[in-house]
């Protein structure tokens, strides 16, 4: 049973880094500006909530960016669901074999 935990584990790590570690405009999200009295739908990366991946510069004037429902849902699906297949994929793989 400990190898279906360190399989999600693994898996988790090995999806989880690049998605915070580089600028991967993935997630449906939302900019607010501080000129703009309304929000503006763009694609958000998850290193951008960490403080990776973009410029100063790029913030100016930038009052704050958040994910969307859909944003958080997909990176719900991904960061959890591919690596909960995986481990279950393996679960099944081994009551199989037992």
């Amino acid at each position: 049973m400990k190898k279906i935990y360190l399989i999600f584990v693994i898996g988790f790590l090995i999806i989880a880094t690049p998605l915070f570690l580089f600028p991967i405009n993935l997630f449906p999200g939302q900019i607010v500006y501080d000129h703009i009295p309304h929000a503006i739908d763009c694609h958000l990366s998850l290193s951008y909530f960490i403080g990776l991946g973009y410029e100063i510069n790029d913030m100016k004037g930038v009052e704050s960016f958040y994910l969307t429902m859909e944003g958080y849902l997909l990176a719900f699906s991904i960061l959890i669901g591919f690596p909960f297949l995986l481990a279950y994929r393996s679960y099944l793989k081994r009551s199989l074999v037992n």
